[in-house]
């Protein structure tokens, strides 16, 4: 039976409504749906209908591509930043679970450390330190998201170096590169997945709040968070301009995490959600 036939229906739906949101974007990024999402093409702050279906801003440009666009960048700044989380969490992980001793303490120390910084502080502060901006998106991103993966990742790793494979293959003289990369990787990619669609959501959660204080994506470019905050000027007048990127950004966070906690189920199914 496959994968997909073995997941539940909530499941399924988050995926294929994550599936949506990305094809969507990529269709009508390369197509050039909606037209240029700078280009002033009607009347200021005109609802949604008729040669507008998400209506115009507050400098008359459509929101249909205004919207595209941004779910393009926050999907694409959330994805690289977890990427990057992954391989760095992974090669802490492993070394402190696998050879413990200093190494393990130093970086379980680093972890902390950035662990205990509240989420929108330590954004804040990177980003006064690198300036607003998507590289300070990233940065942000990485930060917040490792410590809790190198954290899950290092545990994973310290059982399966416990076991008999793993014991045999010392036994046996191979190197610690081939027991790491070919025992000790594999059976903890389960987890590394599963925490990276948390990161993900995570991720996009983090670029919104920043742009939405203004130290994240800067205009004109946008994002769904630049988009809410640019909006939320205009809460009363146009409420569209907020309400229709901030739906986008709450689906796609549930969906990711829908998502999320089906592969936690497929992959660890003794953590599964339900007992019956």
């Amino acid at each position: 039976m496959s994968w997909w036939h073995r997941t539940d229906w909530l499941t399924r739906a988050g995926l294929l409504c994550l599936a949506v949101l990305v094809l969507g974007t990529v269709v009508a990024t390369v197509f050039g749906i909606g037209g240029d999402p700078e280009a002033m093409v009607g009347p200021r702050l005109a609802p949604p209908g008729g040669d507008y279906p998400l209506g115009t801003d507050q400098l008359g440009r459509s929101m249909l591509p205004r919207l595209f666009e941004g779910i393009g960048t926050t999907l694409l700044l959330s994805t690289v930043a977890v990427l990057v989380t992954a391989v760095i969490a992974t090669l802490l992980g492993i070394a402190a679970g696998y050879w413990g001793g200093w190494l393990g303490e130093v970086v379980m120390r680093l972890v902390e450390v950035l662990y205990s910084f509240p989420t929108i502080v330590l954004a804040i502060l990177v980003a006064a330190v690198v300036g607003p901006g998507q590289t300070a998106t990233v940065c942000s991103i990485i930060l917040i998201t490792i410590p809790l993966m190198t954290r899950l990742v290092r545990a994973a790793a310290i059982i399966v170096a416990q076991r008999d494979y793993v014991t045999s293959a010392v036994i046996s003289g191979a190197g610690w590169p081939r027991i790491l990369f070919r025992h000790v990787l594999p059976n903890i990619s389960g987890t590394i997945a599963v925490q990276g669609t948390y990161a993900l959501s995570v991720g996009i959660l983090v670029e919104g709040g920043l742009s939405f204080l203004g130290f994240g994506v800067q205009p004109p470019q946008s994002s769904l968070g630049a988009l809410i905050q640019q909006g939320s000027t205009y809460l009363i007048a146009a409420p569209w301009l907020v309400i229709v990127p901030g739906i986008v950004l709450v689906v796609a966070i549930l969906a990711i995490n829908v998502f999320g906690d089906g592969l936690r189920d497929s992959l660890e199914p003794r953590e599964a959600r339900s007992l019956v």
